[in-house]
């Protein structure tokens, strides 16, 4: 066992080694550059279509609103990773890993927008009439049959790693969490999320959907206020707060109380690893949840996609990485979730740390939903809609395991497959970019036409 992760820890470290970051990193900078920048300069236009999205035209197909698809993705991205994980690029990586974590997501944003405006393009009807896309389908029906293999890769790697970084990881910090702060024993946790899991999963993609809308907002607005709350109890160190992002980005990290100090390279590795993992840009899972958002086009699909970057690491990793810096804490020596803990303890004592394990929890939770359905989705794309029902008892099954189970191996494993999803999905976005920019330019050039021009050129 011992020389099985040892081989496992070595073929981790490759594909998530800098070469892979780079490949991340470096696709998102020339889609950025091959849009012109456009997801930046059309936040604004992301939110508004957040916003309308709620209430979907009556010419758009598909299963859920497109508000609707955006929180069932949020709901898979912003969980552990927004909150320990955070904690640990900053404990290992300084300050500093703030602002790469600010500059994968700036990239990431293009990245997540074309993601998603493939998917939806290049979407299709499943066995059951239900609207399916994700990169599987983006390279089967825009690289065509000589690519099918491309595709395999991808839904076999993504199928497998839902089970360990979706599901079984997840559960287990739940259970972690609740016993440490609330002595709440892990076989009763892991019975709770089970029965809560598998009453989400019987209804499919609405239900999911409905829980997500619901769940998702208010955790991500709660968690902003008591963030907020935080820093502004913590008013005065703010700017030095900034200044130690700015500085320790460009400058090594010197060692200070229980932090060892750090090069520039690793504030950038650890920045934008944590910020890949929290946001999953790249790794091509948020195009499959909102294929099935009702679009009766797929750039605005994409223009809502992407807020879900813009959200998960500008908004949410944002405020943690503030209140570790506010609160002193970041070079206590602690890592992970226990120094996101001890920070909230410190800048309220009365109640901090027991809201960032129920945070904490809640996200973890809602992360077992959001991959449920990636994971399902790729199964499907395997072994088509047979394979639904089965999935679904085997996945509700696997959270009591997780719940129970120590995962070290499972981690590691699962991290491993995590980052070889993105493989796949990095060459169809770099094959397939024309037809993105071609899509957006034409999108824009019809929005800007004056309305009795677009007028008769629909009616000749």
């Amino acid at each position: 066992m011992e020389a099985l992760t040892q081989l496992v820890t070595a073929i981790n470290d490759l594909v998530w080694g800098p070469p892979m970051l780079v490949l991340i990193l470096g696709t998102g900078l020339f889609l950025q550059l091959r849009l012109k920048l456009m997801p930046i300069f059309r936040i604004g236009t992301g939110f508004a279509m957040v916003w309308r999205g709620r209430h979907p035209g009556a010419g758009a197909q598909g299963e859920i609103s497109p508000y609707a698809a955006l929180m069932t993705a949020l709901a898979a991205t912003v969980g552990t990773g927004n909150i320990a994980g955070v904690a640990t690029a900053i404990a290992l990586g300084g300050p500093g890993a703030l602002f790469w974590m600010w500059m994968t997501a700036l990239v990431g944003m293009a990245t997540k927008y074309v993601e998603v405006v493939l998917a939806v393009h290049y979407r299709e009807k499943d066995e059951n009439g239900e609207f399916i896309g994700g990169p599987m389908y983006a390279i089967k029906n825009g690289l065509g049959r000589h690519w099918h293999w491309l595709g395999l890769a991808f839904a076999l790697f993504g199928g497998l790693a839902g089970f360990g970084i979706g599901n079984m990881v997840q559960a287990n910090s739940v259970a972690e969490v609740m016993n440490a702060n609330f002595g709440v024993d892990h076989w009763v946790s892991g019975i709770v999320m089970t029965v809560l899991t598998g009453f989400v999963l019987l209804g499919g993609i609405k239900r999911i959907g409905a829980v997500a809308e619901k769940l998702v907002p208010f955790m991500c607005v709660a968690y902003i206020a008591v963030s907020l709350t935080v820093l502004l109890l913590n008013a005065g160190h703010i700017p030095a707060a900034f200044a130690l992002v700015f500085d320790y980005a460009f400058s090594p990290a010197a060692a200070t109380g229980g932090f060892a100090g750090a090069a520039v390279m690793m504030a950038i590795r650890y920045g934008v690893a944590r910020g890949i993992f929290s946001n999953e840009a790249g790794l091509g899972t948020a195009g499959i949840a909102q294929a099935a958002g009702k679009s009766a086009n797929a750039v605005e699909s994409g223009l809502i996609g992407m807020m879900g970057t813009f959200i998960d690491t500008i908004l949410v990793c944002t405020m943690t990485g503030l209140v570790l810096i506010v609160t002193g804490v970041w070079n206590s020596g602690v890592t992970g979730a226990a120094l996101s803990s001890s920070a909230f303890a410190a800048g309220l004592p009365a109640g901090g740390a027991q809201f960032l394990a129920v945070a904490l929890a809640v996200f973890a939770y809602t992360t077992i939903l959001g991959w449920a359905y990636y994971g399902e989705k790729c199964w499907e794309y395997l072994f088509g809609a047979r394979i639904l029902k089965p999935y679904r008892l085997l996945w509700t099954a696997f959270v009591l395991v997780g719940a129970l189970t120590h995962l070290d191996f499972v981690w590691l494993v699962a991290d491993t497959l995590n980052a070889l999803m993105a493989i796949p999905n990095l060459v169809s976005l770099l094959l397939l970019s024309p037809v993105v920019a071609k899509l957006t330019r034409e999108y824009f050039a019809a929005k800007a036409m004056p309305a009795n021009v677009a007028a008769a050129r629909s009616r000749g």
